[in-house]
């Protein structure tokens, strides 16, 4: 919205500033974590008076998770909130793939809000069919990986040629596979893969927020310099035009998990729960299919990865041999069963999310 204010530029010079990507990122960082920080505390009031027992706890769970019952969820609410206002203020709304990103969303965390729903409303672990909510996941995210294909036309790798519906791969400057209407199957999966790894990683205090966070800085330069064609051409990466404006929301991500992480820090006021973390994965997701770094994306999400595949080799080696590969899964509560302490699990694994996010960024130059 205030980006419109650099059309009077040529009248108040001092309104140009709205022209810059760097400005309104800053300005949609700033702006998401006050939101949080204002409307925060009356958040977490309302949902506590509503959800009375709070987030169920799973009974198969380390013994020390026992003394959090009675911590509400849904905590991504405030996430969202700051998300959303943010962008709508300090983002071009005439960009396709903003609305696209806010749409996946916006879908992923009302698909989130409802199994949280159910979990706190009937006391237990388990939220809607599994199978229902991945189809609902596919539907919204086939719908967005559409639209950016469409809207992706002015997509070239370095020789120019239009790569809208194909496959790019980092460390090589103009390898890609062409996937047709394919691309909208395997965009959808790559939304969806990471919005629920990154479901997956959120089990401890600040686990999940902060890779997130690392996450989102990471892709808000990609999309920066995806976007930019003079970036683009120095680096020899692919350009996509209209990409830079996702770091505006990738900037108004990281105000939001400040804000929340304030009120998330051991001991935690409020969990994420699915409103937020399947929210936050789609919205990594969309922006990497975007700004064609989905492999990038598993490179930069190696911790989300991590979580996910323990889940994966846990359930198979168990249904194939009845042995199971870890102590629990996902992994993290492998380590608390190892004599981890929960702080010891977080911190280590934020150093691995800034491991992972460092050799993802080295891409955009090893070429």
């Amino acid at each position: 919205m205030l980006h419109y204010l650099s059309e009077l530029g040529d009248t108040l010079p001092l309104l140009n500033v709205f022209r810059y990507i760097t400005f309104r990122t800053g300005g949609a960082m700033f702006t998401s974590m006050l939101i949080v920080f204002l409307f925060g505390p009356a958040i977490i009031r309302a949902l506590r008076g509503r959800q009375k027992k709070g987030q169920p706890i799973r009974a198969d769970g380390p013994a020390t998770h026992f003394k959090k019952a009675g911590t509400p969820t849904m905590g991504g609410l405030m996430i969202l909130i700051g998300i959303i206002g943010a962008t709508l203020l300090w983002a071009d709304l005439s960009s396709a793939f903003v609305w696209t990103v806010l749409f996946v969303t916006t879908c992923f965390g009302a698909i989130g809000f409802y199994d949280d729903y159910l979990k706190v409303t009937k006391s237990t672990e388990k939220g809607f069919s599994g199978r229902m909510r991945l189809m609902l996941e596919f539907i919204v995210a086939a719908v967005a990986c559409f639209v950016i294909m469409r809207w992706g036309n002015q997509t070239s790798n370095v020789a120019g040629t239009d790569i809208s519906s194909a496959l790019a791969f980092p460390f090589f400057k103009e390898f890609v596979i062409e996937l047709g209407w394919f691309f909208v199957v395997f965009g959808a999966f790559v939304v969806v893969s990471a919005g629920n790894a990154v479901n997956l990683t959120d089990g401890l205090d600040g686990l999940a927020i902060v890779p997130v966070m690392i996450a989102a800085a990471s892709f808000g330069a990609i999309a920066y310099l995806v976007g930019n064609k003079v970036f683009a051409d120095y680096l020899q990466i692919h350009f996509v035009l209209g990409t830079g404006e996702l770091a505006i929301i990738c900037g108004a991500v990281i105000g939001a998990g400040l804000g929340f992480l304030w009120f998330n820090a051991p001991p935690a006021a409020i969990f994420m729960g699915d409103t937020g973390s399947l929210a936050l994965g789609g919205m990594l997701g969309t922006i990497a299919v975007a700004a064609k770094h989905e492999i990038v994306l598993a490179i930069i999400g190696g911790l989300f990865v991590m979580e996910a595949l323990s889940v994966i080799i846990q359930v198979a080696s168990f249904k194939l041999t009845g042995k199971r590969v870890f102590k629990m899964a996902p992994i993290h509560h492998h380590f608390e069963q190892l004599g981890w302490t929960e702080s010891q699990v977080v911190i280590r694994f934020w150093i691995i999310s800034i491991m992972f996010a460092l050799l993802g960024l080295a891409t955009l130059k090893l070429r």
